[in-house]
């Protein structure tokens, strides 16, 4: 998996060049969770977003191809916006909160 980086200068998402989109896998842990969704601006932050995937461990799954640059996410599960704990990179949002980060070549 791609490591997460830093927001882009003057924390303002460049953009997206679909010409030259990557794959990204996401995950997150949660055994008890009924429903995981992915949100961000790569799905201009809708709520239904898109269905991860549980496997026997209770990881969710979610593969998104993404246009180079740093995108903002947070993941939905059973309706409670959630933080990413394996991403370290993250930027304050309008909310009171942090949105991960994750930056594709």
């Amino acid at each position: 998996m791609p490591p997460c980086a830093h927001y882009g200068e003057g924390g303002r998402y460049t953009g997206m060049n679909t010409n030259k989109q990557s794959k990204h896998v996401f995950q997150f842990v949660a055994p008890a969770a009924k429903s995981v969704v992915l949100v961000g601006d790569f799905t201009s932050w809708r709520q239904h977003g898109i269905p991860m995937q549980r496997d026997a461990n209770g990881i969710w799954t979610a593969s998104v191809a993404l246009a180079p640059g740093a995108h903002r996410y947070r993941f939905i599960a059973d309706g409670e916006w959630r933080d990413d704990p394996a991403c370290k990179s993250r930027a304050p949002n309008p909310f009171g909160s942090h949105d991960m980060i994750r930056q594709a070549a």
